[in-house]
């Protein structure tokens, strides 16, 4: 199962401009951001409060930004 990370792709580039700089006030490596968007690694708890803080989203979003499955194509 994979999740779709494009609102939350449009919402880091929106307020931080880019991953490295959302990667920075999240506390962590563009390495660990890249591969949580690409769904090799998965977010944890803390970690999506966090970036509801960066990036002034309401924690009751979270499941829009985070849990969004992504559509396979048949």
């Amino acid at each position: 199962m994979e999740y779709d990370y494009s609102k939350l792709l449009g919402r880091i580039k929106e307020i931080c401009g880019g991953q490295s700089i959302f990667a920075k006030k999240m506390g962590l490596s563009d390495r660990s951001i890249s591969l949580k968007l690409n769904n090799k690694m998965a977010w944890k708890q803390p970690e999506m409060l966090r970036a509801a803080q960066v990036l002034d989203f309401p924690p009751s979003d979270i499941q829009a930004y985070f849990f969004t499955l992504k559509v396979q194509n048949a």
